[in-house]
Parts: structure tokens; C-alpha cells; sequence
């Protein structure tokens, strides 16, 4: 400081400047060092409000223009033949009837819905009273046929499995023949001397006319063919001899299937030689050669044993069917023995519960129903929705009428105004949501009315999808004219009792939502300035918060606040008088002077908002 006090005397001497020039230029000197050393930052000062409970009203605001009558189309949800129609050009009160359609159909789904829920409450009765001896002696008596069948169908078993046992008896009487012959026919060497089988013999005898080489195709068949067959006769056989007629059921019934199986390859292995030697023959024949006469004599047996074995396999796939059958009808048995029997229970000890409260619900099913056919029936009868004049009908007595036309129109008495809104906000509006009408030529005056009508289609114009609104107004009153201009705040929901605040003290950053929450307990004093804002002992707290519905005022807090929470809806903020970082001090700048500054001035307050 007194370097610049030395520095400002210099001045003054080096350029002469009169004392009293001088004095200016200290006093203005000595100000701004005193703002440089003394300045102070005014602190923040915050607006609140209390977060209340209250009724909560969204809306959606629409433009639009008074008309002095509106034209609401009649149409029917349902179709039908017209058996009354109301005369063109008459006033109607709100209710009378226009048109009627043919109810039979509906007045017969009325009357099978009625029937259907005195069914349901019949069954109710019944289910709820003890059980008669009637019904307790049929559930018995359904028990004891069940019993029964169960009974019979173990019989027929055991007389299936007596059968089965003599058929394979007599089924082992011939295969084991059968099996020796097919053996002796191919793998003996009674054919070409001695020198080889005689399946290969069947397929040597034939090489050179076998153009198609299918000789050796056959003569595989054959052998495979009688492999498997004597793999399965040799441990069937093993079966049979270790079973008799007092093996338990499941070995009798495994014997008889196995059996059927062997008997079955066994008839295959002699085809398939069978096959082989024909194919022999006419080679032979086909090229004028000698027979062996044997090859005869071999199909001659094959023929004998195919007969053989094809009434073996019939009578035992006969009798396998006959256990399979009855084993099922033991199963079904079985099964109709426990549910007779928990029926039987059931019924002595009444109906649960459950029984009850499901046959309960089953009643109101059929009330649901019959309100259905009610409405239904009801929309066959079409009547004026206001008071107007009937106007245009273009249907008559006996006519067809369907959802997709009009049928005429209803002219009102009263002003109707109507909006336009586009598809977003037209998909919240509903038919009698309450509206409230204020007019541009008429700002002291406030209407109500409802919703009427609501376009089915929309207008577009310019890419934009607009939809008429028309709203029916709930009084007249003479000073609005047709063609005044009309700001409609269409009722979109309301909710009561819920806690709100300003829009202004929410903050919103992507999917969070928070407000400012004042934890200094305020004085009266405090709550007095708080239009010019209340300085705070300490800084408000970030509170995350969930919100709800919301208008263009206010917003509802489903959680993170309660009843009476004072937060910020703005902070005032005091403009800054601080020292530069420098040795020199702000202020007026003085030519010449060293280290000058330029000139400043004091802040006012400006508030912030969201």
C-alpha cells in the first residue's frame, strides 16, 4: 500500500496536477483499495414451498370454435333388420328411442344366459346339501360294476394265458420241423455231390445266366434270414422248456409274445428260402436246363411249412391281442375303482371348500354372462344421446342396418364447441370426460361441458394427424355467439388426496427425478421474505423422489417426500464483489497511474429456476 501511495505522489509532482485534483484522485484511490481488501460474496437466498396434499387435476388443452348446433351421427354397434324407426324432423328428449332392431337373437342370448346362472345356482344348492341315499346308493352300486370289470378282465386274462400256452405247445410241435428242414435245405450237401452246401450250390448253379449277379443277394437273404430265426427258436425253446403252467402271469404272457416273435422269423426264413429256390428254378427253366429234382421237393416242404407257421403266427397274434385287450380293460378298471371310490368318499363327506367357492365363482361367470346379453340386447335399441331434433334418417322399417354405416343424424339445441387434437392426446380422451370452456371475446366467462363425440378417423394435413373433438356444453348462456374462438382443458384424470409440489422444484435428468428438500427449521420471520428468498443455515438436501400424475402447474410425489416437506422451487443468487488475485485493486483506472484498473460496479439479484 504505501508503494502505491509513493507511486500516486510521483505522479501528482512529475505532471503538476492541482491539490485539489489530487484529493479526487486519493479519495477515489483509497474507495477501491477498500472494496480490494474488505469485499465480500453476498449469499445465495432460496424461494420455497411446501409439498401438500390435495386434488391433483390433469388436462389436456385444445383450440377450436363455438357452433351454434352440432350433427352427431347415429350408429348401431350391432346388426339386424330395422322393425321401428323414429319420424325425420321431430325434437327428442335424451333416451327416446330412434330405432329398434330385431331382438329375437338377443332376447334368446338373454334368456340362455338367465337359464345358464339358475343352473349354476341350482348346482350351488345341490353341492352345498348333504347326500341323499338315492345318490349314495348309485355311487355304490358304480363302485361294486367297477369291481366287476376289474374282476372279469382278470379272467379274461387268465383264459387268454391258457390259450396262449396250448397254441405255443402246438406251435412247438412244428417249428422245431420246421427249423430241421430249413437246415437240411441249406446248409446240408445233399445237392451236387457232396462237394458243397447246398445254398451255395442254388447260387453256383445259376452264375453264368445271372446277368443281374442277383444270385448272391438271394442267397444272403436265405442265410441271414435262417441265422436269425435259429437264434431266436434255440432260446425260445430254452424258455419253453423251463416254463410250465403254473409259471406266474408275466412269464406265461412273455412266453406267448416270445413264441409269436420266433414263429414270426421262422415264417420269414422259410419266404426267403422259399424265394431263393424259385429264383433258382426259373433261371434254370428260362435257359433250358435240368432241374435237381430235390430243388422240387424242397419247395414242395417250404410250402407245407409255410402254411404251418402262418397258422401258428395267426393264432398266437390272436391270442397276444385278446391279453393286450383285457390288460388294458384291468388298467381302466383299476383307474374306475379309484375314482368310484373317492367319489364315493366325496359324497359322504359332503363338498369341500374348494367345490364350493369354485361353483361360486362359476355363478358369477354366468352373471358376467348374462349382463353381456343384457348389454348386447340393449344396443339393439338406439336412442338420442341429448335433447335435439332427429334429423336425416336414411333407413326405413325392414331395413338391414350395420356397424359400418350411418343412420342418420341428431341435431342439438344447444352450443357445442368443437377441438382438434392430434393422435397423441386423442388416445387419452374419453366419452363424458368433463371440460372446462373459456372464450377469447369472453375472458370473465368459464363454461363446463363433456366430451360427445371423438373422431374415428383423422384429418392429415401436412404429415399431422388431427381428430376432431366435440364437447357438449352443460349451460347456455346468450353472450357466446357461433364461430367465437374456444380453449377447451379436456379432464384427463383426477386423483385426491396426494401429495404434490410446483413444477419448478423438480429436476429431471434422464429417468431421476429430485428435488431440493430445506432441513432449517423457518421462523415465521423466514416465511414471511420468502418471496425474496430466505437465507439458509444450511445448504438444502438432494432428495431423489418418484413421481406420478402431473399438470402444467403441478406434480405428484408417490415417494421420497411427505405432508408439509419444504423444498426450493428457485434460488436468488447475489452477483459477486470480490479481490482480483493480484497485488493491484479493481476499480476506476487512472491513466499513467501503474497497476490501474478498469472500472466496476455492484450486482443485483437474479433469480434461477428449472
Amino acid at each position: 500500500m504505501q508503494k502505491k501511495i509513493h507511486a500516486f505522489t510521483q505522479f501528482v509532482h512529475k505532471r503538476k496536477i492541482t491539490s485539489g485534483s489530487a484529493a479526487v484522485l486519493l479519495l477515489a484511490l483509497g474507495y477501491f483499495s477498500y472494496q480490494w481488501m474488505f469485499g465480500t460474496t453476498a449469499a445465495a437466498r432460496f424461494v420455497t414451498a411446501e409439498a401438500q396434499k390435495g386434488t391433483l387435476v390433469a388436462s389436456l388443452s385444445a383450440t377450436g370454435q363455438v357452433a351454434a348446433s352440432t350433427e352427431v351421427q347415429l350408429k348401431s354397434k350391432v346388426s339386424g333388420d330395422a322393425v321401428y324407426v323414429a319420424p325425420n324432423s321431430r325434437d327428442v328428449k335424451a333416451g327416446i328411442l330412434l330405432v329398434q332392431l330385431d331382438t329375437e337373437d338377443a332376447q334368446k342370448s338373454v334368456r340362455d344366459a338367465q337359464v345358464n346362472l339358475d343352473s349354476a345356482k341350482l348346482a350351488l344348492q345341490k353341492l352345498q346339501k348333504p347326500a341323499d341315499d338315492l345318490s349314495l346308493l348309485q355311487a355304490e352300486h358304480a363302485l361294486i360294476q367297477a369291481q366287476q370289470s376289474k374282476a372279469n378282465a382278470k379272467d379274461a386274462i387268465k383264459k387268454a394265458q391258457d390259450d396262449g400256452l396250448n397254441a405255443v405247445s402246438n406251435a412247438f410241435l412244428d417249428l422245431p420241423g420246421v427249423m430241421a428242414r430249413l437246415q437240411d435245405m441249406l446248409l446240408s450237401s445233399t445237392l451236387g455231390a457232396g462237394q458243397q452246401y447246398n445254398i451255395d450250390f442254388y447260387a453256383d448253379s445259376v452264375k453264368i445266366y445271372d446277368t443281374e449277379s442277383k444270385a448272391p443277394v438271394y442267397r444272403q437273404d436265405a442265410y441271414d434270414a435262417y441265422q436269425i430265426a435259429r437264434k431266436a427258436y434255440d432260446q425260445n425253446a430254452v424258455d419253453y422248456k423251463a416254463s410250465s403252467r403254473f409259471s406266474d402271469s408275466a412269464t406265461i404272457t412273455a412266453l406267448i409274445n416270445e413264441t409269436y416273435a420266433t414263429a414270426k422269423v421262422i415264417a420269414e426264413s422259410v419266404k426267403t428260402a422259399n424265394n431263393f429256390i424259385q429264383f433258382y428254378q426259373q433261371k434254370l427253366l428260362d435257359n433250358s436246363i435240368k432241374l435237381n429234382p430235390l430243388s422240387t421237393m424242397h419247395l414242395s416242404t417250404l410250402n407245407t411249412d409255410t402254411g404251418k407257421t402262418n397258422a401258428h403266427l395267426s393264432n398266437l397274434l390272436t391270442i397276444k391281442q385278446t391279453i393286450i385287450d383285457n390288460e388294458q380293460t384291468l388298467t381302466n378298471a383299476d383307474n374306475t375303482i379309484a375314482e368310484k371310490t373317492a367319489a364315493l368318499k366325496k359324497l359322504k363327506e359332503g363338498a369341500d371348500a374348494l367345490d364350493i367357492q369354485s361353483q361360486q365363482l362359476a355363478i358369477i361367470q354366468r352373471e358376467n354372462a348374462l349382463r353381456d346379453a343384457i348389454e348386447t340386447l340393449n344396443n339393439y335399441f338406439i336412442r338420442a344421446q341429448f335433447d335435439g331434433t332427429i334429423s336425416g334418417l336414411i333407413i326405413k322399417k325392414g331395413d338391414s342396418v350395420s356397424p359400418a354405416g350411418a343412420l342418420g343424424t341428431l341435431i342439438t339445441r344447444q352450443k357445442i364447441a368443437t377441438v382438434s387434437l392430434n393422435e397423441v392426446d386423442v388416445a387419452k380422451i374419453k366419452l363424458g370426460q368433463k371440460t372446462t370452456l373459456t372464450f377469447d371475446a369472453i375472458p370473465d366467462l368459464t363454461l363446463t361441458g363433456a366430451v360427445a363425440e371423438i373422431d374415428a378417423i383423422g384429418a392429415v394435413a401436412q404429415g399431422v394427424v388431427t381428430y376432431n373433438v366435440k364437447i357438449v356444453f352443460d349451460t347456455q348462456d346468450e353472450r357466446v355467439k357461433s364461430g367465437m374462438s374456444i380453449t377447451a382443458a379436456i379432464i384427463t384424470d383426477v386423483k385426491q388426496n396426494v401429495l404434490f409440489v410446483p413444477n419448478a422444484a423438480l429436476k429431471t435428468q434422464g429417468n431421476t427425478h429430485t428435488v431440493q428438500v430445506v432441513d432449517d427449521a423457518l421462523s415465521p420471520t423466514d416465511l414471511a421474505s420468502n418471496a425474496s428468498g430466505i437465507a439458509l443455515t444450511n445448504p438444502p438436501r438432494v432428495q431423489a423422489v418418484e413421481i406420478g400424475l402431473a399438470n402444467d402447474d403441478a406434480t405428484e410425489i408417490t415417494s421420497g417426500l411427505k405432508d408439509g416437506d419444504r423444498i426450493v422451487v428457485r434460488t436468488l443468487q447475489a452477483a459477486v464483489a470480490t479481490a482480483p488475485n493480484s497485488s493491484q485493486p479493481s476499480g476506476l483506472r487512472i491513466p499513467g497511474l501503474p497497476g490501474g484498473g478498469s472500472s466496476g460496479g455492484g450486482g443485483a439479484f437474479r433469480g434461477t429456476g428449472r
